[in-house]
């Protein structure tokens, strides 16, 4: 991929620190102090900051999903989401440094500033933040369930409602849907390297937006699997990823600030905090799984890979297996959609009956590009395949596709925890220290019963409770 010099902007017309929503509503500087172009390049950048982030002060999903585990400092592959205010961080990221600035690219193009940019030109532009946009709230929702949506940039209204989450993913495909018909292929779209992603490039971002309409609808099944079915159809046939060329993709640098944020939690912060999990590595292990050499070093020998006990004291990268190599790499990319989960995904439908392609083609696709993305080759994925654990089983399609799309989504945390709560494979285990189960979604951070104290009880109310077993709408066994 083409290397990208980042633009830089850092928390615009907003306080860097606070978690106050209330702040995010205030317009403290008219939106065309700020070039669209460059809000566009920093909600992105923020966006895959986040997505990918492995801190354990606001990026825990790779715990989460257990695919890492802590070695000193536990608390965080215990579910402890308060301490170190995670749940907080993964709110006001996301709303104050992506959305907000989405918004404000948006209107400034709504203006109509810039004279030489074509109309079409404009519409892909738009088209491309709302997007974005409907990946973020989607992240939001999966996240946290109902959350202030409608009124959540009311610059008049600093405690905003909250909304039903199922309301604000029906509306999300309506948006998204505008999105996919607004794009027009060859108009263009952010020039002069503003777009990390695709560089412009629209077709690209048509495959993304039907890639992202594919994965919503199958949290639709078993909710409304005739909007899934209708979704997925309509995805499929519009265009999905064919290649991991169309990837949602952000390639890294190798220099501070715009170096992988995982290579500074690894590598620059100097720390030894984490291992591969047991619950992964067993996994892998059983199935003898040709990319155990990709994801993990050989620490403890040729071939031999020793998970730490997931959620345990006494880890230590001394008597545990580690992340292999490419982890401190400054330019790992960061993914957010890949084409590896849209043939998890078209499987998935196919086994569903939504759709008339054939599952085990798509299966076999998929755990096929995952092996050969991360370097294996396809002799390994055709033997690994011809296992009895892995050929696909219609019958045991759940398992199946639960499994190896849980394996495949490694690096990619939030993705595999959330497949992980629609399926409900593998079994993950309680973390052995506070005993908890894996989460079903983050709580709400602490400071919104002091800011917004009447919405949020009236949403907790109405999701039955704010614990991290309480369900999102999609969620449904």
């Amino acid at each position: 991929m083409k290397k990208i010099i980042f633009i830089l902007l850092m928390a615009v017309g907003v306080a860097a620190c606070s978690d106050d929503l209330s702040e995010v509503n205030v317009d403290t500087k008219a939106p065309t102090e700020v070039p669209a172009d460059v809000l566009f390049s920093n909600a992105t950048k923020n966006l895959f900051d986040q997505m990918v982030s492995t801190n354990v002060n606001r990026g825990i999903f790779k715990m989460v999903a257990q695919y890492w585990t802590e070695t000193t400092y536990t608390d965080e592959a215990n579910y402890n989401l308060d301490g170190r205010n995670i749940n907080g961080s993964q709110w006001i990221i996301l709303y104050r440094d992506v959305l907000k600035d989405l918004r404000e690219a948006e209107m400034i193009l709504n203006e109509r500033p810039d004279g030489t940019l074509s109309e079409a030109n404009i519409q892909n532009r738009l088209a491309m933040i709302e997007v974005l946009q409907v990946f973020t709230w989607h992240v939001l929702v999966d996240t946290f369930g109902d959350i202030p949506y409608t009124e959540a940039f009311n610059p008049e209204d600093t405690t905003p409602v909250y909304d039903d989450d199922a309301a604000i993913y029906a509306d999300l495909v309506v948006r998204l849907n505008a999105a996919i018909g607004q794009l027009e292929a060859g108009a263009g779209g952010f020039g002069g390297g503003a777009d990390y992603i695709y560089d412009g490039d629209a077709a690209k971002w048509s495959k993304f937006a039907n890639s992202l309409k594919l994965r919503l609808a199958l949290r639709y099944a078993e909710v409304d699997d005739a909007k899934a079915a209708q979704m997925a159809t309509e995805a499929i046939a519009a265009g999905v990823f064919e290649s991991h060329d169309d990837n949602a993709t952000l390639q890294y640098q190798a220099s501070a600030p715009n170096t992988n944020p995982i290579w500074e939690d690894l590598v620059q912060s100097g720390r030894a905090d984490f291992v591969a999990a047991n619950t992964l590595v067993d996994k892998m292990n059983e199935l003898d799984d040709p990319r155990r050499d990709d994801y993990f070093a050989q620490n403890q020998g040729e071939g031999v890979y020793i998970g730490g006990i997931y959620g345990a004291n006494g880890n230590t990268q001394g008597n545990s297996t580690i992340y292999s190599e490419r982890f401190e790499d400054p330019t790992l990319e960061g993914v957010i959609l890949d084409y590896t989960e849209v043939e998890f995904l078209i499987a998935e439908a196919a086994a569903r009956g939504y759709i008339s392609e054939d599952a085990e083609t798509h299966y076999n696709e998929a755990v096929t590009s995952s092996i050969l993305y991360w370097g294996g080759t396809e002799a390994e994925a055709a033997a690994y395949l011809a296992q009895p654990n892995v050929a696909w089983s219609q019958a045991e399609w759940v398992e199946r596709i639960g499994v190896q799309k849980w394996i495949a989504l490694y690096n990619r945390g939030f993705e595999a925890w959330s497949t992980w709560r629609k399926l409900d494979v593998p079994e993950l285990p309680n973390a052995v220290q506070s005993d908890l189960p894996v989460p079903l979604r983050f709580t709400y951070p602490v400071t919104e019963a002091t800011l917004n104290g009447e919405n949020l009880a009236a949403a907790i109310s109405a999701m039955g409770g704010d614990t991290q077993q309480t369900r999102v709408f999609w969620d449904v066994d």
